[in-house]
């Protein structure tokens, strides 16, 4: 581009400089004419003088006068008339009044002339050195900036991309020393940059954050099954091991109510790992509208039939007669399940048989506040409730198996929704609020 406007600029001043030349042979040719007009004899002498005085005027010029009849009445320096010149003045008449031509570096100008009332011609052929002069230094300033440009350009470029790609090296070098095997440990980005390297490294770190919490569950898989229902199959062994034993009904069926309990909490237990595995597997869940106060009352009247003896209380924050605010659009097994999930934690965890349920619409969320009277999660405790297998100093004495919460906010995050919880310890109360986008 830089090429090509310096060359833009070439052109014009040698165009100028050739128009220039031919303005200066038209006025040495109308002078000499006025000159010769205004005497009226040709002083051979005086004419010679001139030429002598003026031969530093225009470099190398050769010029011609002649008269109507295209005779010659003046010669510079008497010069004889070349076949060029005769060939321009063939070509000069009142219908054609100039005429220019090149003859190697010489510009060539032919003119008509009209004055005082007679015709005459006149033929300039000159070299026009400082015009050819300031051409040359003209080129070599060109080139020489050109020169320089190009030199910055590539300085500037070299500068440039290793500036760009040195983040984006240390970023492959990086990528390539990634082990899933050893801790994980986000890659290094420039805090407070936004270039597209910065965003492709956070970008990356998400991606081997979420793989690598699949990789994690996938290969402590076994362990953390093997963990969870060894206790609940060593009870099972031991239970029927006992009621092969035992004669007295009374105490056949104490432990036959013992051995449905644990095969419940083991079928819990299977279950939520089985939910756990395909939601981080990446499968898409088939979506659909719900009702969540019907899906609630559903799972009540489920949990009724195993803990006969909870309550729950049902309540609106206010009189709903819109259904569209009461009304999600999620995957029903998987709500179902952490809805589930959520108020079984509520019956365990409560001291008095009791908990609360409120349905609150909230700028177009729909907010579910669980709330139950019983042992606080301690306060620095509160942080790891969502970690997997994590059981905090309130869930002693009580089965479980860690999962639940993990499981729950597994979901809602899928759904677009969020879970928190808060402690009153005053009153000795817990309250976990879910919140989710309404349809």
């Amino acid at each position: 581009m830089v090429g090509a406007a310096f060359f833009f600029i070439y052109m014009l001043f040698y165009e100028y400089r050739a128009e220039d030349f031919h303005q200066q042979q038209k006025e040495k040719i109308i002078n000499t004419l006025k000159f010769l007009t205004k005497i009226e004899e040709i002083d051979e002498e005086l004419i010679s003088a001139m030429d002598r005085i003026t031969i530093n005027d225009v470099y190398a010029q050769k010029l011609f006068i002649f008269d109507k009849d295209k005779n010659l009445l003046y010669s510079r320096l008497d010069h004889k008339p070349t076949d060029l010149t005769k060939n321009i003045l063939s070509r000069l008449s009142s219908l054609k009044t100039k005429v220019e031509q090149k003859s190697g570096r010489y510009d060539v100008l032919g003119i008509y002339v009209e004055q005082d009332g007679e015709v005459f011609y006149g033929i300039s052929n000159a070299y026009d050195l400082p015009g050819y002069h300031k051409l040359n230094y003209l080129k070599y300033i060109l080139f020489l900036t050109f020169m320089i440009i190009v030199l910055v350009v590539i300085f500037m470029s070299y500068y440039l991309s290793k500036k760009i790609t040195n983040p984006i090296v240390a970023l492959t070098r990086q990528i390539k020393d990634f082990n899933f095997e050893s801790k994980y440990e986000p890659i290094a980005v420039m805090d407070g940059r936004k270039n597209e390297v910065a965003v492709l490294g956070q970008r990356f770190n998400e991606l081997m954050q979420r793989m690598n919490e699949a990789f994690s569950f996938q290969k402590n898989a076994v362990h953390h099954i093997s963990h969870e229902l060894k206790t609940p199959i060593a009870v099972l062994v031991s239970n029927f091991e006992r009621i092969e034993k035992e004669v007295d009904i009374n105490k056949i069926k104490f432990l036959i109510k013992d051995q449905k309990e644990d095969t419940e909490n083991l079928s819990k237990i299977i279950n939520s790992l089985l939910e756990i595995a395909k939601t981080e597997s990446g499968n898409t869940p088939k979506l659909s509208r719900i009702r969540i106060d019907e899906l609630i009352f559903d799972l009540v009247d489920e949990l009724n039939v195993l803990y006969p003896d909870f309550q729950f209380s049902i309540k609106y924050s206010e009189s709903i007669e819109d259904e569209s605010k009461l009304t999600i659009f999620a995957n029903l097994r998987l709500l179902k399940a952490s809805l589930s999930n959520m108020m079984i934690n509520c019956i365990q965890y409560s001291v008095d048989n009791l908990a609360t349920i409120v349905i609150t619409p909230v700028n177009k969320r729909l907010q579910i506040d669980f709330i139950n009277n019983g042992p606080v999660i301690n306060e620095n405790e509160r942080q790891y409730i969502y970690g997997r297998y994590f059981r905090g100093e309130n869930s002693k004495g009580k089965r479980g198996f860690g999962l639940g919460l993990v499981f729950i906010k597994k979901i809602l995050t899928m759904h677009d929704g969020t879970i928190s919880y808060v402690a009153n310890e005053e009153a000795n109360s817990n309250k976990f609020t879910i919140t989710l986008p309404l349809n």
